[in-house]
Parts: C-alpha cells; sequence; structure tokens
C-alpha cells in the first residue's frame, strides 16, 4: 500500500521503517554485474529480492512482487522482449516499477529502447546526468559509457520536462541528487565520492528505489530512497580503505540505519518548480 509521506529526513525515516514492516518482494530485471549488490542491499533494508528475467516468467513474477525494477545495463533482445512484458503487467495490475536506463546515449540500440521503456509508465526513471538529459532528447548528452560527463544541476530543467512527458517521478544523480515530478524540486545531499569507484552500486540504488517505491507514492519513495542509501553510503566510506570495501560495508550501513544515523548523513530540501 502507497500513502504520502512528508518529503524530509522525517519521512524518509518512516519509509524506510514502512519496508523493513512489510518486506516487499521486489522484481528486479537486472544486468549481470549487479545482482549481487542489489540482493544483498534490498535484504539488508529488509525488502526480498528476486532476479527473475525469462519471459516465460516476467509476467506471472510480477503479478505476485510489490514492485519491479528494469535496469538495461546488459541488454539482449530476450531481455528487452521479458522487460516490455513485465513493465506492461506491473501497469496493468497498478502496481509501481522503475526504470534505470543505464548507459542511455551511448548506442542507438540502447538509446531507443530507453525511450521505449520510458513510454510504458514507469513510475519512477533513476539515472545519472548524461542519461537523463540523453532519454529526454538532449543533443550532445552523451555519457562515458555509463558514467556522466554532465552535473546532475545541468539536467534539472530536463528532467522536470521528461517528468512532465512522461508522467514518472525522475531522480537524477550526482554530486546533489535531485528528483522531481515537474512540479516539485527536491535535493538531496548524501553520499560519498568513494561510491563511484565500486561498480554496481548506482544499479543497487535503483533497486533500492523499486523497494521504496512499493510502500509511498513515488516523489516521496525516489526522495527516501537516495536519502537513505546515500546516508549509508557516506557512512560506510568513512570506515573503508578503498572501493573494493564498500559494497560490504554500505549493506551493513543499510541493515544498521536510523533515524539518527539519516539525520547525520543526509539533508534534503524541497522547493517548487
Amino acid at each position: 500500500m502507497t500513502t504520502d509521506n512528508p518529503i524530509d529526513l522525517a519521512g524518509s525515516a518512516a519509509l524506510l521503517a514502512r519496508v523493513r514492516q512489510q518486506q516487499p518482494l521486489v522484481h528486479n530485471i537486472t544486468n549481470y554485474v549487479a545482482m549481487t549488490i542489489s540482493a544483498n542491499a534490498l535484504l539488508a533494508l529488509g525488502a526480498s529480492p528476486a532476479m527473475v528475467h525469462a519471459a516465460q516468467e516476467v509476467e506471472d513474477f510480477t503479478s505476485i512482487a510489490s514492485s519491479l525494477l528494469i535496469n538495461i545495463g546488459t541488454l539482449s533482445p530476450a531481455w528487452v522482449d521479458a522487460m516490455r512484458l513485465a513493465a506492461r503487467r506491473a501497469v496493468q495490475l497498478g502496481k509501481p516499477w522503475v526504470l534505470d536506463p543505464v548507459g542511455c546515449g551511448a548506442t542507438p540500440y540502447r538509446t531507443a529502447i530507453a525511450a521505449e521503456l520510458a513510454g510504458l509508465k514507469p513510475a519512477i526513471i533513476r539515472g545519472n546526468a548524461s542519461e537523463i538529459m540523453s532519454l529526454a532528447g538532449a543533443a550532445g548528452a552523451g555519457g562515458k559509457g555509463v558514467d556522466s560527463t554532465a552535473s546532475s544541476e545541468a539536467a534539472i530543467a530536463i528532467a522536470a520536462s521528461l517528468a512532465e512527458r512522461s508522467g514518472a517521478v525522475v531522480a537524477v544523480t550526482g554530486a546533489i541528487d535531485y528528483v522531481t515530478d515537474a512540479r516539485t524540486l527536491v535535493a538531496v545531499d548524501s553520499g560519498d565520492p568513494l561510491m563511484t569507484r565500486s561498480t554496481g552500486l548506482g544499479c543497487a540504488l535503483s533497486a533500492t528505489t523499486a523497494a521504496f517505491a512499493a510502500v509511498g507514492t513515488p516523489l516521496a519513495a525516489a526522495s527516501a530512497a537516495l536519502a537513505v542509501y546515500g546516508a549509508a553510503g557516506r557512512s560506510a566510506a568513512r570506515s573503508c580503505k578503498g572501493p573494493g570495501q564498500l559494497p560490504a560495508q554500505l549493506c551493513d550501513a543499510l541493515y544498521g540505519l536510523d533515524g539518527a544515523l539519516l539525520a547525520r548523513d543526509a539533508r534534503i530540501t524541497t522547493r517548487k518548480l
């Protein structure tokens, strides 16, 4: 069940408590690189992960899941077919789904698939600035492979336009994360630069976002997911010698996160657009 929550740290802590209480089953169609860290992050949060991508069963699995993540990191035609089926079933059943357009802008095929999926009514689209700008059709917005070459601030207006056009809440991640539904802009200050040095952490953030989407409205859910995940990342980075340790430390931080730790390591501000 999704309900409104205030978009602030208290509201984020309340949604985290709801994830832990309800233990939503999150159906992940995600890339090979990110499967383990995404599943571990969801378990640490208190959610239940499943990595199901065969076209023959994705509709059935979406029917029993609480929410769906579609991550296009390792595309293949068979997986794209499964993504289409799962997204359509989620919308048919009124279940929220999250699109992570990994590497959108890197190749024409990837960009076209991301644009097609964005037209299938995701509740939330989560990507870096270059991915969001490319998905919105901005000229010259392609990143460096799956890495962004633009700042999150540069994508704010484009993200708002994409949100208005698609009907999805759009989350742009970077040094400061931004979330918008085209009417409100939420800025989330959390995370740590070390997180960009460990593969799959952005994808695990999208899985986390799908868990929160199962228990909150899209704008509140995306904002809370960014705050919670970023606070855990900031906390974990303090005790890491380097990026190799970070995935494990991040999961431990997610497991132990509470309202006080969230308030220490995250900031949320909102304004009208």
